[in-house]
C-alpha cells in the first residue's frame, strides 16, 4: 500500500456510498472495473475498486502516473468517455488502452469544493461496453460530485 497516500485511502473507504457508486458504474457502463483513483502530478494510487475482470489492482496499488489517461484529465480537468477503442482513430493508437488491453473507458475529475483536484472515478473493460457512453455523463459526474462532497464534509468534521 502507498504509504503517503494511506490518508487519502482511508478517507475513500470511509465514504459508505463508494462500494455502491462503484457497483452503479459498472453496471450502467456494462464494464467490469470500476476505481477511485488518487492522481497527483506524479501519482496514480488506487482507494476503492470494484474489479470483476480480474484487473488486478487492490486499494493502495500504483500505475506509473504516464500511463494513463488520468493523467490527462488531471490536466484538462475534463471527463473521457470512450465506447469503443478500436472504433475511435484519437484513441486506438493512444499508449494507455494499448498498454492496458481496454475497449471501454470511462475517468471523471473528482474535484473538491475549494477547487482541488482529488483524483478520478473511472472505469474500464476489455470489451466494448455496449451502450452509448455519451448518454451516462450526467450520472457519473454526479456520482464524482458526490464523492467530492462526502470529501469535504471528513474534511469539515475534523
Amino acid at each position: 500500500m502507498s504509504t503517503s497516500f494511506t490518508a487519502d485511502i482511508q478517507s475513500i473507504q470511509r465514504i459508505p456510498e463508494v462500494e455502491a457508486i462503484l457497483a452503479e458504474v459498472c453496471r450502467i457502463t456494462g464494464m467490469g472495473f470500476a476505481a477511485v483513483a488518487r492522481v497527483t502530478t506524479d501519482r496514480w494510487v488506487a482507494c476503492q475498486l470494484l474489479d470483476s475482470i480480474e484487473f488486478g489492482l487492490n486499494p493502495g496499488d500504483e500505475l506509473e502516473i504516464k500511463t494513463t489517461i488520468c493523467d490527462e484529465i488531471r490536466a484538462s480537468g475534463r471527463g473521457v468517455f470512450i465506447d469503443q477503442v478500436s472504433q475511435q482513430p484519437e484513441w486506438r493508437t493512444h499508449h494507455t488502452p494499448t498498454l492496458y488491453g481496454f475497449e471501454s473507458y470511462i475517468s471523471y475529475p473528482i474535484v473538491r469544493g475549494d477547487g482541488s483536484f482529488f483524483g478520478t472515478l473511472c472505469a474500464i473493460d476489455p470489451k466494448p461496453c455496449g451502450v452509448r457512453l455519451a448518454g451516462i455523463v450526467p450520472q457519473i459526474e454526479a456520482y464524482a460530485e458526490q464523492i467530492a462532497r462526502a470529501l469535504d464534509a471528513q474534511k469539515a468534521a475534523a
